[in-house]
């Protein structure tokens, strides 16, 4: 759970979330029409930007951050990124410093950010630790778990890191009670 001051504030209906991150944004194991951002897109009515791609670090994702929200003119980010950093071994401090950067480029800018964390490279594994602290730091709301229990179960995943239709299904609908639960969406 986030804390409970980090409630977001209520987004119109036309506001444009941007769901950005890597692989597991972008749909790698369905198609782009049953990738979370587009069945989230149908879930809340809301036009939903797949801005995903497969492979990217948080290096690589801070690089496009800013110019693809003003781009888009998000006024929300669901932002799940750091799965290829841990996959790398790359250096905590690393992906975390990444992160929190694009949190204060959105902030910035004017867009919520809900944080999705990736678990660590472990059987059986929780979050990341830096993401519970760059919620706690930044005050957004983090969905710690939801990840991490799709990846766990064999009939949510088309490989051993990616989600399939049904698992891409779920995230968008634990994502969407969680903008519901945070008070970004009132349906």
């Amino acid at each position: 759970m986030a804390c409970s001051d980090s409630r977001l504030e209520p987004i119109s209906r036309h506001d444009v979330i941007l769901a950005f991150g890597d692989s597991l944004t972008e749909g790698v194991g369905t198609d782009k029409a049953t990738a979370y951002p587009a069945v989230l897109e149908e879930l809340t009515g809301q036009g939903v930007i797949n801005a995903g791609i497969s492979g990217e670090t948080t290096t690589e994702g801070l690089e496009r951050f800013e110019q693809t929200l003003i781009d888009y003119q998000a006024s929300l980010v669901i932002l799940l990124e750091g799965g290829n950093d841990i996959l790398r071994n790359l250096p905590a401090s690393q992906t975390k410093d990444n992160l929190a950067r694009m949190i204060k480029i959105a902030h910035q800018h004017d867009a919520q950010v809900l944080l999705v964390a990736v678990p660590q490279k472990k059987l059986f594994s929780d979050a990341a630790p830096f993401y519970l602290e760059l919620a706690e730091e930044y005050q957004v709301p983090l969905e710690k778990s939801l990840l991490a229990d799709l990846l766990r179960s064999p009939k949510y995943k088309s490989d051993p890191i990616h989600l399939n239709t049904a698992g891409y299904r779920k995230l968008a609908e634990g994502l969407y009670q969680r903008l519901i639960d945070e008070g970004a969406i009132d349906r």
